[in-house]
């Protein structure tokens, strides 16, 4: 490698919203971040529903099929 071209590469902690911390080396310093691992429903197996505020019920109306009157 080059001498003097390369950012440095220091100890930094990974904060997510939920308290979880991760130790590792990056440029930037400290990162902090709304979700992980530990947190995601992907990994946790815990869904989390959200209301769509009626998104289905506006689309199905829009492209169902018209009936003859």
């Amino acid at each position: 490698m080059k001498q003097g071209i390369h950012p440095e590469y220091k100890q930094a902690q990974v904060i997510c919203a939920c308290g979880f911390t991760v130790e590792t080396r990056s440029t930037v310093g400290n990162i902090h971040v709304d979700i992980c691992s530990n947190c995601h429903p992907f990994f946790t197996g815990k869904q989390k529903f959200i209301d769509a505020a009626g998104r289905v019920e506006k689309f199905r109306k829009r492209y169902a099929p018209k009936s003859e009157a």
